[in-house]
């Protein structure tokens, strides 16, 4: 009987030290920095508790033991508040700083810059790889006549609506809120532009016109301070009926918008052909940024009809009010060419 009393009790005291160790070993996890040596990405999804969200720590590295975590969650509830998305989970941090960051929402962000002057198709290619989105769904979204309308725009697709500028975006964003995000800054603009009260806006006929206009401008300009002498050139163009005759509108056509221009390609019948008809196309053939747009509503006031590029290593060009003076500049541009040799 003594025996076994004498048993029973160093079972207790063992049962005892094990979980003091134990207590031991989960006070000392919670205190402890993390083992992370460089900075990691780690997604919390929605409806993830401590459980989940100790494994997904864990799995990245982050901390040694989901378990330690989880019951540290159980002894601070009023700390935790898990809030989806994807984190940056810098090194250095403790159990308590890591609840407070993933209960922030202060989710990690990815810099995009879109330039000016870029066609929709390659702007998904710019979008795709760092936000991991599908490049085919994001041009397919930007052409869809249905998801246009549904944010608001009176046209086939999205080209020209998509505003050039410098983005951070969330991670996990999807193809259909990204493109949101930049429809919104462009439509943010029209609104600053329409109480600028241009005469231009009417002569065209709408933001639409404005922005096809504008990224013929944007496309044709090679440096900032001629958008504003390009912009009276077509305009002068179109108030004559004369054809716009920009090569853009034709490389937008067979999306090609840096090779070279084939003789059968500039007799197509397509509507955005400005060298075979007058006026304006259907729509922009790119998505200009905010300098083209404001040279298109406040040109120049000249009387220029042409215009060559000097191919003189300036990126500017030779403007002309008639095809004599337009000609000789010509002339001068290939001599120019010559001496570059």
């Amino acid at each position: 009987m003594q025996k076994l009393l004498a048993f029973f009790v160093v079972l207790l005291f063992a049962v005892i030290g094990l979980g003091a160790g134990s207590a031991f070993y989960v006070y000392k996890q919670w205190g402890k920095i993390s083992p992370l040596k460089e900075p990691v990405l780690v997604e919390i999804q929605r409806g993830y508790g401590a459980e989940q969200v100790g494994r997904a720590l864990q799995k990245n590295g982050v901390i040694e033991s989901a378990k330690s975590f989880k019951w540290w969650c159980s002894f601070h509830p009023d700390k935790v508040n898990f809030k989806m998305g994807w984190y940056n989970i810098p090194i250095g941090q403790n159990i308590e700083q890591l609840v407070a960051l993933l209960s922030s929402g202060k989710t990690a962000d990815t810099r995009i810059t879109i330039p000016e002057g870029k066609a929709s198709w390659e702007i998904a290619a710019i979008l795709a790889q760092p936000l991991r989105l599908n490049s085919k769904k994001l041009d397919s979204l930007m052409h869809s006549p249905e998801f246009t309308q549904s944010l608001g725009i009176k046209a086939k697709d999205l080209e020209g609506y998509l505003f050039p500028s410098t983005y951070d975006f969330s991670y996990g964003t999807d193809e259909q809120s990204a493109i949101k995000v930049m429809v919104h800054q462009n439509l943010k603009l029209r609104d600053e532009m329409q109480d600028k009260n241009s005469p231009i806006w009417e002569q065209l006929g709408g933001w639409h016109e404005v922005l096809t206009m504008a990224s013929v401008v944007e496309k044709e300009a090679a440096v900032p301070q001629e958008l504003a002498h390009i912009a009276s050139v077509f305009l002068n163009r179109l108030r004559i009926g004369m054809p716009l005759g920009a090569d853009p509108t034709v490389r937008f056509i067979f999306r090609n918008m840096t090779g070279p221009i084939y003789r059968d390609q500039l007799e197509s019948d397509n509507p955005y052909n400005t060298r075979k008809f007058a006026g304006l196309m259907p729509g922009p053939i790119a998505n200009p940024g905010r300098a083209a747009i404001e040279a298109t509503l406040f040109p120049m006031q000249t009387k220029d009809l042409y215009f060559v590029s000097k191919d003189d290593g300036s990126r500017e060009h030779f403007f002309s009010q008639d095809f004599e003076q337009h000609k000789s500049y010509r002339i001068a541009a290939a001599n120019n060419r010559r001496k570059a040799k």
